[in-house]
């Protein structure tokens, strides 16, 4: 059985983890399979969407390291561990967050540490009603990782992602819409045809506009002002350079609707 299922349809990449048994639980092999796909999806002109979805009950219920290379528990060095952390969870978010298309996560199900990480970093979330995001990681006595503490402060600010890091509580996917963890909430036999729906609207738009704005909105926070309205200018720049940017401008003159091909 593949870990991974994998397809493209209407320039859309879509990418499930699949293994139901085990709530999704992400395994090394589909982690590596994952940001494999996401960098190919950022190469591939005719993907100019993505979505990450699950099959069965659960989203993700974090890492599965049973599996994980590395040395045994009782023979680590210091260094291991962050070591271990840095080409694993961190390098799967960093996947996310640096992907050159939209990606949009459709969650089923439970999201937990790692697993709500994973979604959180994507760019837009749809979620359907019974699923769920904890900040597992209290519960075990760990930090959280996998760029937790990076992403929830950015989404709900600082006392708010303590809380959820401190506490450990499920936050169900209504009240995660509250928080602004979640852009929209549907029934679960409607998550995939909405979440269809938006990543081919996705697909329709200005494949690299969206690209530098994602880019633009994610450094938004981690420089000041001015960094911030060069990066824009620049962004700008080049985006004026492109097809769909034309296309955009003269469809506006013509009074006509922009027919983008995402170059």
């Amino acid at each position: 059985m593949d870990e991974v299922l994998h397809r493209i349809d209407n320039g859309v990449a879509w990418i499930t983890l699949n293994r139901p048994e085990a709530m999704n639980a992400v395994t090394w092999d589909q982690r590596e399979r994952v940001i494999a796909l996401l960098a190919d999806a950022s190469a591939d002109p005719a993907v100019r969407a993505v979505v990450l979805t699950a099959t069965g009950k659960g989203f993700c219920a974090g890492a599965d390291l049973r599996g994980s290379p590395g040395a045994p528990a009782g023979e680590r060095v210091a260094g291991d561990v962050a070591r271990m952390i840095r080409l694993g969870a961190q390098r799967l978010i960093t996947a996310v967050l640096d992907c050159e298309k939209p990606v949009l996560a459709a969650v089923n199900g439970t999201a937990a540490g790692i697993g709500a990480h994973l979604a959180l970093a994507c760019d837009l979330v749809i979620a359907a009603e019974p699923a769920r995001f904890i900040e597992v990681f209290v519960r075990r006595g760990l930090v959280p990782d996998g760029g937790g503490a990076y992403l929830l402060p950015r989404l709900v600010g600082p006392q708010k992602a303590k809380e959820l890091m401190f506490f450990g509580d499920a936050v169900p996917a209504v009240e995660a819409e509250r928080l602004g963890l979640v852009n929209r909430v549907v029934p679960v036999g409607e998550l995939e045809a909405t979440a269809r729906e938006w990543a081919e609207r996705l697909a329709q738009g200005p494949t690299r506009a969206l690209a530098m704005t994602k880019q633009l909105v994610n450094a938004s926070l981690d420089g000041d002002r001015a960094a911030a309205l060069a990066a824009e200018a620049t962004a700008q720049e080049i985006n004026m350079t492109t097809a769909d940017a034309n296309e955009g401008v003269a469809s506006f003159v013509e009074r006509r609707t922009p027919k983008y091909l995402g170059r």
